[in-house]
């Protein structure tokens, strides 16, 4: 359980471990960007011992809270999300946080999501006193226009523009993304990159026999796409993309590995593709090294955190050049890059990936190369720097982590 103890930020002492809350929606098992970049936070704050609580959303009715000497679980109800019946949004809870956190008080709430819980967390937290910062993951404002309601995109984007200016700082995952919030009116952004696992995702994991399942011999290109099939990810440009390649090399496999609310029509609209479904932990990283090239569409990540996945495997990315791709990938040396929302841009680089597969496994080697920059632990360092200096009541500045790999090629 947390500690009881009332230190405030002014009577913290340098050395001492911080006592963090985190409050998120979203968890593993959950597959998302955002669950597994908060679950390796929060292992990377209880390993560098840090007492640590999380406040999450109960996921089915047999989950149970993990309670140890040093980390605590608290588990909120939640509610379907229209469209995603899969995960949850929270709903308030801002009584219930503000008792809890009176009797055990965190020197830090840190905020990943910003639902109904994130919301309730804002409130109760500053009702306390007690220092907050945030993560910016989703562009929920961008996604609006894809689901029909174009119209909230003004609303949401105040919401979200308030809920942030009352945190110490925001953390953003990209430069770009920085610069984009700034000019809507966010303010106390601090650049903070995501790393990856280079162990799990690997070249080595290549299987012949799932390529062979596949329908694909070691001279054909197959081209793969991780993530949710939603509208938001822009999956008309992938299969156009697709279909082009399939004009110079017909024998070029298409593997989407993922679910959601498009799955049927991409089906229709592209019947060759493979369809893999959900994979996640060594099977998701096998699937990664048995492909040739990953093309990813999206022009509504935060980051993407597919984009490292994939070139730590040791696949060459072709996206727009947007989120993580424009920080990692220098176009031609270890991936492509398109203009961004440039269809016919996307579709051109993706004649040029399949015209020449030995360019493109050369490209991969140096996708592997840049990955290795990303090292989570360093990540997890920068985390770490921010949380204490919101926590004793410091100055923030913006913090940026570049690949040293692209930024020297």
């Amino acid at each position: 359980m947390m500690s009881t103890a009332t230190n405030t930020r002014e009577t913290l002492p340098n050395h001492q471990p911080l006592r963090i809350a985190f409050v998120t929606e979203t968890y593993p098992p959950e597959v998302n960007g955002v669950s597994m970049t908060v679950a390796r936070v929060v292992q990377g704050m209880r390993s560098r011992q840090h007492q640590v609580q999380l406040v999450r959303l109960r996921q089915h009715a047999a989950d149970s809270a993990v309670r140890t000497a040093e980390f605590e679980e608290v588990l909120m109800r939640g509610l379907p999300i229209p469209r995603y019946p899969d995960l949850k949004m929270g709903l308030p809870q801002t009584a219930a946080l503000f008792d809890l956190w009176s009797a055990n008080r965190p020197d830090l709430v840190h905020i990943a999501t910003e639902g109904p819980l994130g919301w309730s967390a804002l409130r109760a937290a500053r009702r306390l006193g007690v220092p907050i910062s945030s993560d910016f993951r989703t562009n929920f404002h961008a996604y609006a226009q894809h689901y029909g309601i174009s119209l909230l995109k003004r609303p949401v984007l105040a919401y979200l523009r308030y809920f942030h200016s009352h945190t110490a700082c925001t953390m953003v995952p990209t430069e770009s993304l920085r610069r984009e919030l700034a000019e809507q009116g966010f303010r106390d952004l601090c650049v903070v990159a995501r790393g990856v696992d280079t162990v799990r995702f690997h070249p080595s994991r290549r299987s012949t026999e799932l390529r062979r399942q596949w329908g694909a011999s070691e001279d054909d290109m197959v081209v793969m796409c991780v993530g949710r099939l939603a509208p938001e990810k822009n999956l008309t440009d992938l299969v156009s993309a697709y279909q082009a390649m399939r004009r110079i090399q017909p024998r070029t496999r298409l593997v989407l590995v993922g679910d959601g609310p498009a799955r049927q029509a991409l089906q229709a609209a592209c019947p060759e593709a493979i369809l893999a479904g959900s994979r996640t932990g060594d099977d998701l990283s096998v699937h990664y090294a048995s492909a040739d090239a990953f093309v990813f569409p999206s022009l509504t990540e935060t980051f993407g955190n597919v984009t490292p996945e994939a070139m730590a495997s040791g696949l060459p990315v072709l996206a727009y050049d947007y989120a993580a791709a424009a920080q990692l990938i220098k176009s031609g040396y270890n991936g492509l890059l398109a203009s961004y929302g440039a269809a016919h841009d996307f579709i051109t680089q993706a004649e040029r990936l399949v015209a020449d597969l030995q360019h493109a496994r050369r490209m991969g080697i140096a996708a592997r190369q840049t990955a290795q920059c990303l090292a989570w632990e360093t990540v997890i360092g920068e985390v770490e720097t921010l949380f204490n200096a919101v926590a004793r009541g410091g100055e923030v500045s913006p913090v940026m982590m570049l690949s040293p790999a692209v930024a020297e090629a």
